[in-house]
């Protein structure tokens, strides 16, 4: 940035007739005008605050995106007969006059409101912004707050400008001439602090371990606003090549940066530039972005844009809600008839995200609100609330309690989804709430009312021969419909090896006494995983279960493979993530009936256990008992969960 006496030195010779003092330039503004404030840490606070002192200023509608100076005002019933207060968006500061009814709401998408002012929609007569000293070129930058700023004071009559040093001079399509300028205040001051308030980090710790999962190395990453997205930056400091095409870059970016594990390399959409539309946080921030070339600062009509989102490949969404209903509607905006915030860029991003090649959206919520007093996850959404993003929009939903996919998904698949994501106590009631509305079946079991986070641990990955990445983890009341399909793409010969008949159905009842019967305790079901056209399938099973007739700790175990996957290891696999499980609970060891003939089966468990004792039961079939002690040292390739 210029030194200040630099930048007046220059203003003085280029343009001395607009240098002015911000009461003499909002006595320019006149009765009934429709007046543009610049967004969030980037609004001009000495113009504001000389606007509100001018008692000659009457009937004013202000505009503004994210407010913070005009909290000051909200309580001055003076102030309030003079100013009108439209907001896009209700930030922390003016909550409380939404309640009361002091501000009017505007719910609009992001990438939509310039054109709003374009348009004239919404007129605008004058524009408050703030800027960075100008250059020896006479451009300022708009700094940290482009979004939509750029659109209104493109389409404003009037241009008043704060000129600000503290002002970071961002690169983009961030720069506006002072010929753009009708009148120019220079006054320095501190831009607004803004750093989300951090409670209950248990909870974000295990949501962003979650969110974790679904993040891969070199994917593009949008986080919205709000702590919680802010707090799960935290949780993705192992991730490599991470890039960014997000509306709002905060402090929580920074130790992401330091690390080097946002490098913008995989990027297919202007690869190398961090592309934002906003800036919120603290100086450490600010400084960052100031004069960095790494940032590409854009209006909010191109961040935004869905159509350019989808641009990026392997763009993933990360929001947050204040509640959604269990056949995956979202409010985000409003508590009951309360606006809370507003719609923001949470649309505009699921609907980019699902446009982009290998993309997709999460949206991250607390399970429970009001110290656990109320559940976020709901039969349906509460009286006064608004539906943000639809049934249609919508994919991952996670919780501190685990992560649901809805996508694709029938309303009775999403409500076991979303319960098994709720607070364990409210999870029965949300079941009999769907009976109720005839979503799901009458005999419907809830899932289980335990806090199941021990299992992370249980989920294992391992590397078949052609490459792949097979994935086991415990079966869950969710995996219904994988089961049931995975089940009926077997041949007859595999089901009768597996369950000693020609089993001709597998309906709702049997899935649900399978998943019901465990307690991932005593007994267990896992389930193998391959991703497959960005599909996940099922491809085999294996479980344990108690076995009663045995004195010992033994357990009685059985697997199956789908055929086409049969021969790569997977049987041996999936035994041995059963038997660190089984030991884990105090098991000895396995018993297993097989078939004479399923040879296979023999070869996996005699391999594993060599010492093992076989013997013919009375109908010919074979019986094997096997000790843990006595086992090989097996493939050593399973990559072990991760406790959060």
């Amino acid at each position: 940035m210029e030194a200040p006496s630099e930048y007046v030195d220059w203003l003085n010779e280029y343009c001395p007739k607009k240098i002015t003092t911000a009461p003499h330039a909002v006595s320019k503004i006149r009765r009934g005008s429709r007046v543009f404030l610049g967004t969030g840490c980037g609004e001009p606070q000495h113009l504001i605050r000389a606007m509100a002192a001018d008692v000659n200023l009457q009937d004013i509608v202000i505009y503004q995106m994210l407010s913070e100076t005009l909290a000051e005002y909200v309580d001055d019933e003076s102030f309030l007969r003079r100013f009108s207060l439209k907001l896009f968006f209700i930030s922390y500061y003016m909550r409380k006059a939404a309640f009361e009814g002091k501000v009017d709401y505007i719910p609009a998408y992001l990438s939509q409101i310039p054109d709003l002012f374009r348009d004239k929609r919404i007129g605008l007569d004058v524009a408050l912004i703030q800027v960075s000293p100008p250059d020896r070129f006479g451009y300022c930058s708009l700094g940290v707050s482009v979004d939509i700023t750029r659109a209104g004071v493109e389409s404003s009559r009037m241009v008043i400008a704060q000129i600000n040093p503290g002002m970071p001079r961002t690169w983009g399509d961030s720069f506006v001439h002072v010929d753009q300028i009708d009148h120019l205040v220079p006054h320095e001051e501190p831009l607004h602090v803004n750093l989300p308030r951090i409670t209950e980090t248990w909870v974000a710790k295990r949501i962003g371990h979650y969110v974790s999962q679904l993040v891969p190395d070199g994917a593009t990453l949008q986080i919205g606003f709000g702590q919680l997205p802010y707090s799960i930056l935290q949780y993705l400091d192992t991730k490599k090549d991470l890039g960014i095409h997000t509306q709002l870059i905060t402090d929580g970016f920074l130790p992401l940066f330091e690390k080097k594990v946002i490098t913008n390399k995989k990027k297919s959409l202007l690869p190398g530039r961090v592309v934002a539309s906003l800036c919120m946080g603290s100086e450490k921030i600010y400084n960052y972005v100031n004069d960095n070339p790494m940032f590409y600062f854009r209006a909010s009509d191109f961040v935004n844009d869905p159509a350019v989102i989808a641009r990026n490949d392997n763009l993933i969404s990360i929001s947050s809600a204040l509640e959604v209903d269990l056949t995956g509607q979202v409010c985000s905006d409003s508590v009951g008839y309360h606006f809370f915030s507003g719609i923001g860029d949470q649309v505009d991003f699921l609907r980019g995200s699902a446009m982009s090649k290998g993309g997709f959206s999460i949206i991250a919520l607390p399970s429970t609100a009001q110290n656990g007093k109320v559940s976020r996850i709901v039969s349906h959404l509460s009286e006064g609330a608004g539906v943000a993003t639809t049934r249609g929009d919508i994919n991952f939903v996670v919780t501190e309690y685990g992560i649901a996919e809805l996508q694709g998904k029938s309303i009775y698949q999403r409500i076991i989804e979303l319960a098994q994501i709720a607070h364990p106590k409210f999870r029965e009631e949300l079941i009999e709430a769907a009976k109720k509305h005839r979503y799901i079946f009458s005999d419907q079991l809830p899932p289980h009312q335990d806090d199941l986070i021990f299992l992370e641990v249980y989920k294992t990955t391992a590397q078949l021969k052609d490459g792949r990445t097979i994935e086991f983890r415990p079966l869950m009341p969710s995996d219904e419909f994988g089961y049931r399909t995975f089940f009926y793409s077997l041949q007859e010969d595999t089901i009768y090896y597996r369950f000693f008949h020609h089993k001709r159905s597998f309906s709702h009842e049997t899935a649900q006494q399978h998943w019901a019967s465990v307690d991932y305790r005593k007994n267990m079901s896992l389930v193998g995983i391959i991703s497959q056209g960005g599909r996940r399938e099922i491809i085999a099973m294996g479980s344990y279960a108690r076995d009663e007739s045995s004195e010992e700790p033994r357990a009685e175990v059985a697997m199956v493979v789908r055929e086409d996957f049969q021969g790569m290891g997977i049987g041996s696999r999936l035994l041995e993530a059963l038997e660190r499980i089984a030991g884990e609970n105090g098991y000895k060891g396995f018993v297993a009936d097989v078939l004479a003939e399923n040879t296979g089966m023999i070869h996996i468990f005699r391999k594993r256990y060599p010492d093992a004792t076989v013997s013919r039961a009375q109908g010919g079939d074979v019986v094997i008992v096997m000790d843990f002690a006595d086992r090989s040292s097996g493939h050593g390739e399973i990559e072990k969960g991760v406790s959060p």
